[in-house]
């Protein structure tokens, strides 16, 4: 056993006082004489011994009484076998709040930021003035990168907010590790203060850290209905001009309760545009349609709004569009071009074709265009491979009609790292194409019914392809002897569809069938490279910027819709393209503007993290089960809601304390004297 103050101990000198007033109590018995003296003398003999006995209880319990009341303000403790934090050395302290908008929840006094500063505050007063200690909150601040004094860092309490940002425990145990490399201490401590909703309590992410000791004080965080726009997207990847656009809505329900006929609106450019009503059940989502038609050309601003209390920060989605933008696609020949795809995509609007031969190509060109298409290329330059490759790595999509007499060497160059295959001997048999599969993605929606008996596309010369079954390679359409008619590989970022024949008449009636024009088209369509229609604050998410007419050392800014200021972003070249990069300059959710000095370039949309929507908590004895199974040994959930933090703290600094026992045994020793004294007689 260990003391708090040993010093006291020397109190227990005072067990004198009793044992000198018992020694020195010089009373005497009067003596009586009797003329039969027997009987006197046995009763005296009998009442001496009694009257000692009682005085030896006196004294016992007195000296009891003394020694516990020392041993009480001695305050003994027996340390802990796995004690971690160590009062008498300097220690290294990080507390982390969780400010996310979960904590505007109510508590007690006020809302749960206000309980987890409190705590953290009740942190500090565990440890000593020379301690040095991190505040750490979900906006990683460079202010929060250092180390403070407990006065200041009881000062830079006042200024923690709710932020936009939402950390997950493995980030924020990432964080304080990285800091507590610089301390210049052993002693480090890791305290972290939260709700802990589901969707951030990752500890089987986390592992064993001998280095530091890990305390979570979680706050009772109430469980709250919530439904919520997640996410959108667009049914066509174009959106054109008086063209009737669907916007897909996920909605999310979570919560106990059904809701039925919630209003769901759709504002663009400061205008409704379309309004529907949804059903969701408990735990689940749905997905909702709006349509709209959009009769002017250029940037939309926009936002999906539905009304549901307590918690709003979710209820609006905002989004960004243009409508009116063509979709880039490039054909490469030989020598010639082709009429067939020329007659195809030069006179749509909403394609912005351009022909070239391989004499006359621009490199530069190629990762502006979403798709390529390789028209009966005989061999294909080293140049042109490199390029070629690079595009399918950025996301871009490659259509190949072969040639009369393709080169091995050079095709396989090209298709090695996509793994997709390679072409052997040509088939001269006549070949009629399989039943198609209306309900695969190339041609949903182009058909409203089939007939049995639908005339199909021929091949008379084709050439078969081999490819393994682990390449990622797909068989869109099929010849009735087995071979492919139309391929796809997925290997690389991007799509690569391959016709195993030239298109020329000696080889296919392909190009005068129904099918052409809708394989062709969606072909384009799918490879359309849709830009994101919103960001998610607090994620550092790259925005691609690949206009051809932007150069790269033009200075841009993003700016917020309704305000005239912005901020430059980091502006990275990537291949032929630029990342723009806002980092954490963006707080709140809106619709922003992405600029040059010359003209506005795009539309931005940001949102919050819908992970916080889900208001899901963990209770105490669930986050010990969690860091049990995650095998944390380290990890230590203190249950402050009785009693202040520190003192729990202070009882591990100190381990098992007992000064309260003692204190029990003291009144319990004086109340037996003062019993001993009046009932015996």
């Amino acid at each position: 056993m260990h003391f708090v103050n040993p010093l006291f101990l020397l109190g227990l000198i005072a067990i004198a006082i009793p044992i000198i007033v018992h020694l020195f109590n010089f009373r005497r018995f009067k003596k009586v004489f009797f003329t039969n003296v027997r009987f006197i003398e046995e009763l005296q003999l009998k009442t001496q011994k009694q009257s000692k006995l009682k005085h030896l209880l006196v004294l016992l319990f007195r000296i009891l009484a003394i020694a516990s009341l020392v041993i009480t303000f001695a305050q003994p403790y027996i340390p802990l076998a796995d004690n971690r934090i160590n009062p008498d050395a300097r220690n290294a302290v990080s507390i982390y709040i969780d400010n996310s908008f979960s904590m505007e929840a109510a508590a007690t006094k006020g809302n749960l930021l206000e309980e987890a500063k409190r705590k953290a505050k009740e942190v500090t007063d565990a440890f000593k003035p020379s301690d040095v200690f991190q505040l750490l909150t979900n906006d990683f601040e460079g202010s929060q990168q250092r180390w403070v004094s407990r006065d200041e860092f009881i000062d830079m309490l006042n200024d923690v907010k709710i932020s936009s940002s939402s950390r997950i425990i493995s980030e924020v145990v990432s964080r304080q590790k990285d800091m507590m490399n610089t301390a210049g201490t052993n002693n480090r401590s890791h305290f972290i203060i939260s709700d802990f909703q589901k969707t951030v309590s990752d500890f089987d992410k986390l592992r064993q850290d001998s280095t530091a000791s890990t305390f979570l004080i979680p706050l009772a965080g109430r469980k709250t209905n919530n439904v919520y726009i997640d996410s959108c997207w667009f049914e066509s990847p174009l959106t054109q001009l008086s063209q009737l656009l669907t916007l897909q809505v996920r909605i999310q329900n979570k919560s106990e309760v059904n809701y039925e006929k919630v209003p769901l609106k759709l504002i663009v450019n400061g205008k409704q545009r379309a309004l529907a009503s949804f059903d969701c059940s408990s735990g689940e989502s749905v997905i909702v349609p709006l349509s709209f038609t959009a009769d002017t050309p250029g940037i939309k601003q926009a936002y999906l709004e539905i009304l549901d209390y307590p918690v709003t920060f979710d209820d609006r989605f905002f989004i960004s569009f243009t409508v009116g933008g063509q979709l880039p696609v490039l054909c490469i020949s030989d020598k010639t071009e082709n009429v067939y795809i020329n007659a195809l995509f030069s006179q749509d609007s909403a394609i912005r074709y351009e022909s070239v031969t391989t004499r006359n190509i621009d490199y530069n060109i190629l990762n502006k265009s979403s798709l390529i298409i390789l028209n009966s290329l005989p061999d294909l330059p080293s140049g042109l491979i490199q390029e070629l490759q690079k595009f399918l790595g950025q996301g871009g999509s490659i259509l190949v009609f072969l040639a009369e007499k393709p080169d091995q060497t050079s095709w396989n160059q090209f298709l090695s790292p996509s793994s997709a295959g390679i072409f052997g001997a040509l088939d001269t048999v006549k070949s009629k194409l399989n039943p198609i599969d209306t309900e695969m993605e190339l041609f949903r929606d182009v058909f409203e019914r089939v007939p049995d008996n639908m005339d199909l596309p021929l091949t008379y010369d084709h050439f078969r392809w081999t490819f393994s079954a682990q390449s990622g390679t797909e068989v869109l359409l099929q010849h009735e002897n087995g071979d492919p008619f139309l391929l796809r590989n997925k290997s690389l970022k991007g799509n690569l569809y391959i016709f195993p024949f030239p298109l020329m008449p000696g080889y296919t009636n392909f190009m005068k069938h129904s099918l052409f024009v809708p394989v062709l088209y969606k072909i384009a369509m799918l490879s359309q490279i849709q830009p994101n229609l919103s960001y998610t604050i607090g994620q550092d998410e790259a925005i691609i910027v690949s206009d051809p007419g932007v150069p790269g050392d033009n200075i841009f800014r993003i700016r917020k819709e309704s305000e005239t200021a912005g901020f430059i972003p980091e502006v990275r070249p990537v291949n032929g393209q630029l990342h723009v990069f806002p980092h954490d300059q963006i707080k709140t959710a809106g619709n922003y503007f992405l600029s040059d000095a010359a003209k506005e370039l795009s539309g931005l949309a940001f949102n919050y993290n819908r992970q916080e929507s889900d208001l899901g908590f963990n209770s105490p004895e669930e986050i010990k089960l969690l860091t049990e199974k995650a095998g944390l040994a380290n990890y230590y959930t203190l249950e402050s809601a009785e009693k202040p933090v520190s003192m729990e703290i202070t009882a591990l600094n100190k381990g098992l304390r007992y000064w309260k026992l003692f204190l029990i045994l003291t009144l319990l020793f004086f109340a037996t004297e003062i019993a001993i004294l009046r009932l015996w007689k």
